[in-house]
């Protein structure tokens, strides 16, 4: 698959280049542009910004920010918005809203990985009205319909 370039500027000496942990990787991590630690209390929420800032290629990418699964199943450090989603024509700082999930507090200190960033392929969809939906198998079955197992 060709590689699409994403242009970047460091907005702080703090800022670090996004990068790929591995080869097969599918995120490149983003670190926290701290001058000093910060510690959040359990449920306490943080803006944690990473000094950078991105130009997507086109509004046919998306770039969107998880969160580190080792941060959230150790320590509870959580995306307090699920997954951020940065639009191909925003031009400002990339920041992470993190989330204390855990029993205990938690730090991220500088240059510390605090999420990660994948760029995605995206269409805009043009909505039509309809008087009705297809039927399908499933019909309206969510949340749990489709079982555990």
């Amino acid at each position: 698959m060709e590689r699409k370039t994403v242009k970047y500027t460091l907005l702080s000496p703090l800022a670090r280049v996004p990068a790929y942990a591995t080869p097969g990787a599918a995120a490149a991590d983003l670190r926290a542009a701290l001058e000093q630690p910060v510690t959040l209390a359990p449920m306490e929420r943080a803006l944690v910004p990473t000094g950078l800032a991105i130009e997507l290629p086109g509004p046919d990418c998306v770039a969107l920010v998880y969160a580190r699964s080792g941060l959230a199943i150790r320590q509870g450090l959580c995306m307090a918005n699920g997954v951020g989603v940065i639009d191909s024509d925003y031009r400002g700082e990339l920041k992470i809203p993190v989330v204390n999930l855990g029993t205990e507090p938690c730090t991220i200190a500088p240059g510390d990985r605090v999420a990660q960033l994948c760029i995605a392929p995206v269409w805009q969809a043009a909505f039509a009205q309809a008087d009705a939906l297809s039927e399908t198998a499933r019909g309206e079955g969510g949340f749990g319909s489709t079982g555990k197992q």
